[in-house]
């Protein structure tokens, strides 16, 4: 079978490398190369870099809607597939309508549950117990399609979002390649989605890494957890900002106002929430590493009674 991959982060890699081993890739459609880093050289995206190894032709408009003759160069194609994993575009119904079988979109949540941008930092934030990954049909809508396959994955209690991110990324890739095969065998039935319950996985953003020590010590460690490795949830200690990566919740009862540091050991920085405490195990100050608070503290001072904010 003949496929077109649309796909851009590196959540999409594995997915390309499963299908140019199952099938034909005629061609990949990602993202323009952006300045990045301190120098703001223009960079490749990472699903361009694995394309150019397998030799596979890359194209990379700017709005593919309105790009007349890559729409024309697609249907010329004719491609059995289009496979769709975070391209970052969304496409019109003259490209959805071009494939044979249809597109195929990995959705790295459990439809309907967390359509979005960002369903996996989401569903860690909201303290979900599972998550995992649908493929579906795509149509018009956002995240609307009929749904195919789904593979499901738990979601331990210190389980970051960036570490469920690699565990969906690969399984993703499996569960694509289950689902072009069965689709092209007709062996798959699509289910409609029902029972959204309106809740819409936005983009994530600076502004929400600030930490509310007022809330429950397990929204807070949930915040922390679905904000690494970015954008890292924080708070300030004696006005600079420190950045929390990891945490415990505690079962104990907090002793003093939220965000009173109680106690400071290499075990982690104690601190009361508006529910419970929790235990900050890894920080990072101004022009330093992570580190974990045990290694922080044989250089570092961090004061007791102390209030977060």
């Amino acid at each position: 079978m003949k496929i077109v991959f649309m796909g851009t982060p590196e959540f999409a890699v594995p997915s390309l490398e499963r299908l140019t081993e199952e099938f034909e890739v005629a061609a990949v459609f990602t993202q323009p190369d952006k300045p990045k880093g301190r120098g703001k050289k223009l960079a490749m995206s990472e699903v361009k870099e694995a394309a150019l190894r397998h030799g596979i032709p890359v194209y990379q408009p700017v709005n593919l809607k309105k790009d007349e003759e890559l729409v024309k160069l697609l249907k010329d194609m004719a491609p059995d597939f289009i496979v769709v994993v975070a391209y970052g575009q969304i496409l019109s119904k003259e490209v959805l309508d071009i494939p044979k079988y249809g597109c195929i979109n990995l959705h790295a949540s459990l439809l309907p549950k967390y359509r979005g941008a960002a369903p996996i930092n989401w569903a860690v934030i909201r303290g979900e117990k599972v998550s995992g990954n649908t493929t579906m049909l795509m149509d018009v809508g956002l995240d609307t399609g009929d749904m195919l396959l789904k593979s499901e994955v738990p979601i331990t209690e210190l389980m970051t979002a960036g570490e469920l991110h690699d565990i969906l990324m690969e399984d993703g890739a499996a569960l694509l390649v289950q689902t072009l095969k069965g689709v092209a065998e007709g062996k798959i039935k699509r289910q409609k989605q029902e029972n959204w319950d309106g809740f819409y996985a936005s983009m994530l953003n600076k502004d929400m890494a600030v930490i509310d020590w007022k809330k429950p010590n397990h929204a807070v460690h949930n915040l922390i957890r679905g904000l690494n490795p970015w954008p890292v949830a924080y708070t300030h200690y004696k006005e600079n900002v420190m950045k929390i990566y990891s945490s415990v919740a505690l079962d104990s009862k907090p002793a003093s106002e939220p965000g009173t540091i109680e106690d400071v050991s290499k075990d982690g920085i104690r601190v009361s929430c508006g529910e419970g405490e929790l235990l900050i195990k890894k920080v990072q100050f101004p022009g330093g590493k992570p580190l974990d608070v045990s290694e922080y503290i044989k250089g570092h001072r961090i004061d007791k009674n102390e209030v977060l904010y």
